[in-house]
C-alpha cells in the first residue's frame, strides 16, 4: 500500500501531541483509559476496517466503558504505512496493520503475518499461540517498540486481477503487478516489476496503466474496489497469502501501563478479531465470486509451471534472507518444521476431505 501521504497541517500535529500525552485517569477511584487507533485499510473495506471497529468496540464492551480505543482509517492520524512506526514510537498506542508491511524493518516481522507458501489461517493462529509462535516473535515486535496481538486473518486469498492471460513464467516478464511482501520480490526475480499500493490507489493505477495487474484480497474486496471494471482475468491461488494475519501493534510502555484486566480485555477482543473476520470472509466471497463471474469476470488458475518457479524463487529468498539475517534463520527454521508437519496433518484429513467433497458432489450432479 502507498502510504507516503504524511500529514503536515498544524492540526494533525497536535493531535499527535495530544497523542502522546498520557491517557490513563481516574474517574471515582476506577482507572479509565482512551486510546487511538490508527489503521491500514480504508473505510469502505468493512471487513478489514469493520473488525478494527469490533476490537475496539469489543474491549470497551468487556470493561464497562472505562477502556476505550477509537478506530482511525489511513490518513486521519498517520499514513497507513506508517502505523508500526506510530505505534511503536509511542505517538499513538495501538495501531492496526499487517506486519508483512514493514519487512523493510526487519525481515521477520513477516512471520507475524504470513509468508509465500505459507500457513493458512487456522495454522497461522496455532503455530503463533500453541506452537512457539508468539515467543519467537516477541523480540523482533519489542525491537519496534511494540507488542503484536493476533486480531484477524482473511483466510486464503486469491491470485489478483490481470490485464492480459497468464500461460507461463514468461508472460510475467515486464508486468507490473501491485503486490505486497516477499512475493513481490519473487515476482521481481521471475521478471516482473512489484509495486506496493495502497487499497484506495489500486483502482486508478490499474485504470491508468501504471500497473498491468493487482491483487487485493478477495472477491468480496475486490469487487468492492471495482478490478472486475479494469481488468478481466482473475487468478488463483494467492499462493502469497494462504492465511494472512492483520494485528493489533501495542506500544510496549502503553502496554506495560495498562491494568491486567484491561490487557486481558484486549487479547480476548483480538481473539474474537480473529474469528470474526475469518468468518465474514467465508461467508461474503462466495457470491461475490458468483456475481463477478456473471459478470463476465474470467476465472483462472495460474499454470503449474508458474507455481512451481514462484515456488522455487521463494526458497531461494528463504535462504538468502537466513544467510543475511540470524534470526530470520532461526525462526523460519522452527516455523518451516511447523508447517511440514501442518501439511502433512492437512493433507491427510482437511484436504483429502474437501476433495472427497468437490467428486461426490460433482459426481451427484
Amino acid at each position: 500500500m502507498d502510504r507516503r501521504r504524511f500529514i503536515a497541517s498544524g492540526a494533525a500535529g497536535a493531535a499527535a501531541a495530544t497523542v502522546a500525552a498520557p491517557q490513563v485517569v481516574n474517574a471515582q477511584g476506577a482507572p479509565r483509559v482512551r486510546w487511538r487507533c490508527p489503521g491500514s485499510f480504508p473505510k469502505s473495506l468493512d471487513t478489514l476496517y469493520g473488525t478494527q471497529e469490533h476490537i475496539c468496540r469489543r474491549v470497551s464492551e468487556i470493561t464497562d466503558g472505562a477502556f476505550q480505543i477509537q478506530p482511525f482509517a489511513p490518513g486521519e492520524l498517520v499514513p497507513a504505512l506508517q502505523v508500526l512506526d506510530a505505534a511503536g514510537s509511542g505517538s499513538v498506542e495501538i495501531g492496526w496493520s499487517a506486519p508483512y508491511y514493514y519487512t523493510g524493518k526487519d525481515p521477520s516481522l513477516a512471520f507475524g503475518s504470513c509468508v509465500p507458501f505459507g500457513l493458512n489461517a487456522r495454522q497461522q493462529w496455532s503455530w503463533w499461540h500453541d506452537g512457539g509462535g508468539k515467543d519467537l516473535m516477541a523480540p523482533v515486535f519489542a525491537d519496534q517498540g511494540v507488542r503484536c496481538i493476533l486480531g484477524g486473518n482473511t483466510g486464503a486469498q486469491m491470485g489478483g486481477w490481470f490485464r492480459k492471460e497468464i500461460r507461463s513464467v514468461d508472460d510475467l516478464r515486464g508486468l507490473k503487478f501491485r503486490i505486497a511482501g516477499y512475493a513481490g520480490e519473487v515476482f521481481n526475480r521471475l521478471g516482473a516489476v512489484a509495486q506496493q499500493l495502497g487499497g484506495a490507489d489500486i483502482y486508478p493505477a490499474l485504470e491508468r496503466g501504471v500497473i498491468d495487474g493487482a491483487e487485493w484480497v478477495g472477491p468480496y474486496d475486490d469487487e468492492k474496489l471495482g478490478f472486475q471494471r479494469v481488468a478481466q482475468y482473475y487468478y488463483f491461488p494467492g499462493w502469497w497469502e494462504p492465511g494472512p494475519s492483520i494485528t493489533m501493534m501495542v506500544n510496549l510502555r502503553a502496554w506495560e501501563a495498562l491494568p491486567a484486566q484491561f490487557k486481558a480485555a484486549l487479547e480476548t477482543a483480538c481473539g474474537e478479531g480473529y474469528s470474526y473476520m475469518t468468518g465474514r470472509y467465508d461467508a461474503l466471497n462466495p457470491p461475490a465470486l458468483r456475481r463477478l463471474i456473471a459478470g463476465g469476470t474470467q476465472l483462472k488458475a495460474f499454470p503449474r509451471d508458474v507455481i512451481s518457479a514462484c515456488f522455487r524463487v521463494t526458497q531461494e529468498l528463504y535462504a538468502e534472507l537466513g544467510n543475511r539475517n540470524a534470526r530470520f534463520k532461526e525462526i523460519h527454521a522452527q516455523w518451516d518444521r511447523y508447517r511440514q508437519e501442518q501439511q502433512t496433518w492437512f493433507r491427510v484429513v482437511e484436504d483429502s476431505f474437501a476433495n472427497s467433497m468437490a467428486q461426490v458432489q460433482a459426481q451427484a450432479r
